[in-house]
């Protein structure tokens, strides 16, 4: 791969993409985008009254993310985005034509992300929202550039791997599709 890595965080909601997505940018030196300081009003209000989002409104929130995405691949700058991308078209969407994205999937079961996002407070997705992320989640596949953590490693032993891994990715100009921790 060819400049520094940008990042995706991804993953259902309460699986740890906040806290070690701001790791993972403090540990690279980087900046961090919150993906979902960055949701419209319209799916906020319906993300908070337990109403799932459909493809049509993700699709202008995915668009600004990629954005940012986009704007760091041309600048060459490493990057931090903290984004649910469940689905793979999702990715290709916020990949776009760039080599340097990598997508850092943190993998749960439903219990314990129940029980981490009723210990969440001031945020707007409730837990009556949980079937519907599992349901949309479509894991990268074998061919996309991504590591997959399992959420019962803490987040500072998930951002030290994951430094490491993108360290050499990137230096070696090797892959990391399908990598599993």
């Amino acid at each position: 791969m060819i400049g520094p890595p940008i990042v995706v965080m991804m993953g259902v909601a309460g699986c740890g993409k906040s806290s070690v997505g701001r790791g993972l940018a403090q540990a690279l030196g980087c900046a961090f985008i919150e993906g979902d300081q960055h949701h419209p009003p319209a799916n906020i209000a319906k993300m908070s009254s337990g109403i799932p989002l459909t493809d049509a409104d993700r699709e202008g929130w995915l668009a600004v993310l990629a954005g940012f995405i986009a704007e760091a691949d041309r600048d060459g700058r490493e990057l931090v985005v903290a984004c649910s991308a469940l689905k793979r078209r999702y990715r290709a969407q916020l990949r776009g034509t760039s080599l340097r994205v990598v997508f850092l999937h943190l993998r749960g079961d439903k219990a314990l992300i129940a029980s981490r996002m009723g210990a969440r407070t001031a945020h707007f997705m409730p837990t009556a929202l949980i079937d519907s992320q599992f349901a949309d989640l479509e894991p990268p596949g074998p061919d996309e550039a991504a590591l997959t953590y399992e959420i019962t490693l803490t987040a500072d032993a998930i951002v030290a791997d994951a430094r490491l891994r993108l360290a050499a990715m990137f230096e070696t100009g090797g892959g990391a599709a399908g990598e599993e921790t």
